[in-house]
C-alpha cells in the first residue's frame, strides 16, 4: 500500500471543524466558495500550509514572506496585512478549541469573476481568503520506515513558463507527477529540472547525504521551501557541510541516505528511489540527527511564540 509524507490518523473532530471563509466561521460541511471564484475557475491564487503547536503558528514570518512575495508577483492584493492574517488564523484555530498538531491550509484567490475569463479586469469582489484547520499528526509508522520515490517524466518548469517559486493554486504538474509515481508503485514523485538534474519532489523537497555532506538542489527550479531553508540553516549552524548544487540521479542512487522535508512531516527518510535502495534501505544517522535538530528548532519557536 502506498505511503505518503502526509499520512496521518483520521480524527473525527475534523469532520465538523470550523472553517474561516472571508473571516466568517462556518462548519466544514457548509464551507463553500462560488463557481465564479478565481481559484475554482482558473487556479488563480496562492496558498500556504502551516503548523500550529502549543497555540503558536510555526515559522509564520517565513510563510508570510513567501505568501506576500507571491501575491506581489501575481499582482494580487490580499487586502490583509500579515498581522491581520495571523490574527485570523489564530482566531479560527482557537474557535475550534485546538492548540496542538493543527495543520492549517491558507488559500487566497483573486476573488469572484463576473464571467469565465482570464483577465483580472473581470474580478468583481475582494480576494477570497479561506483557512482550513485540521488535527493532523504525522504518521509515526511512515516516519519510521521512510518512503519510496520514483523519478517521473514531468519536469519542474523554467520561470518563464510558470515560475516554480510561486506557490500557486495551479498544481497540475505536481498532481500528474504524483499520479505517475503511484502508478509505478512508489509513494511520491521525484522531479527533474529542465537540464535533467534533480529538482524536488511533487510535494516535498529532496536531499541526499554523500560522505557526510548534505546536498540539495540548486533551488532554481523549486519552491523556496520553509522547512528546506530551516534544515540548510541548521546544518550550517551545527557544522554539517551542506550544499545547494546540481546533481544527477547517478549521485542519488549512490548516496548513503536520502530524505525529504516539508511543513507537515518535517524531515523524513526516502529509503528507495527508482527501485534502488538508498544506503541500506533504512533511515540513517544523518536523518536522525537532523530530525532532532528540527524538533529543537520547533521547540524554540514555541517558546518564543509563547513568550
Amino acid at each position: 500500500m502506498a505511503k505518503s509524507t502526509h499520512d496521518y490518523a483520521p480524527d473525527p473532530r475534523n469532520g465538523d471543524a470550523l472553517i474561516s471563509v472571508n473571516g466568517e466561521l462556518v462548519r466544514r460541511p457548509e464551507a463553500k466558495v462560488s463557481v465564479f471564484d478565481s481559484g475554482f475557475m482558473l487556479g488563480d491564487g496562492i496558498w500556504e500550509s502551516m503548523r500550529v503547536h502549543a497555540g503558536v503558528v510555526l515559522f509564520f514570518e517565513q510563510h508570510a514572506d513567501r505568501l506576500f512575495e507571491g501575491a506581489k508577483a501575481l499582482d494580487l492584493d490580499i487586502d490583509l496585512d500579515r498581522t491581520e492574517l495571523h490574527a485570523r488564523i489564530i482566531a479560527c484555530v482557537e474557535a475550534n478549541g485546538w492548540r496542538d498538531h493543527v495543520h492549517v491550509r491558507l488559500m487566497i484567490t483573486r476573488g469572484l469573476r463576473s464571467t469565465p475569463y482570464q483577465s483580472p479586469r473581470v474580478v468583481v469582489s475582494a480576494p477570497t481568503v479561506v483557512i482550513i484547520p485540521e488535527i493532523k499528526a504525522a504518521s509515526e509508522e511512515t516516519a519510521a520506515s521512510g518512503i519510496s520515490l520514483f523519478t517521473v517524466h514531468v519536469r519542474r518548469g523554467r520561470p518563464d513558463v510558470q515560475d516554480p517559486k510561486l506557490n500557486s493554486h495551479s498544481k497540475l504538474n505536481c498532481i500528474l507527477a504524483c499520479i505517475q509515481a503511484h502508478k509505478a508503485g512508489a509513494d511520491e514523485a521525484l522531479m527533474l529540472d529542465p537540464e535533467g538534474f534533480v529538482a524536488t519532489c511533487n510535494s516535498t523537497h529532496f536531499f541526499i547525504v554523500r560522505r557526510g555532506e548534505v546536498w540539495t538542489s540548486s533551488g532554481r527550479h523549486c519552491l523556496p521551501g520553509i522547512t528546506r531553508a530551516n534544515i540548510i540553516a541548521l546544518c550550517r549552524r551545527d557544522g554539517i557541510p551542506v550544499f545547494e548544487k546540481d546533481f544527477s540521479l547517478t549521485e542519488v542512487y549512490g548516496a548513503e541516505e536520502a530524505f525529504v522535508t516539508g511543513t507537515f512531516a518535517g524531515v523524513m527518510s526516502a529509503t528507495e528511489v527508482d527501485g534502488r535502495k538508498i544506503g541500506d534501505g533504512e533511515p540513517g544517522p544523518m536523518v536522525a540527527r537532523l530530525q532532532a535538530l528540527y524538533r529543537g528548532l520547533v521547540d524554540d519557536q514555541i517558546a518564543a511564540g509563547s513568550a
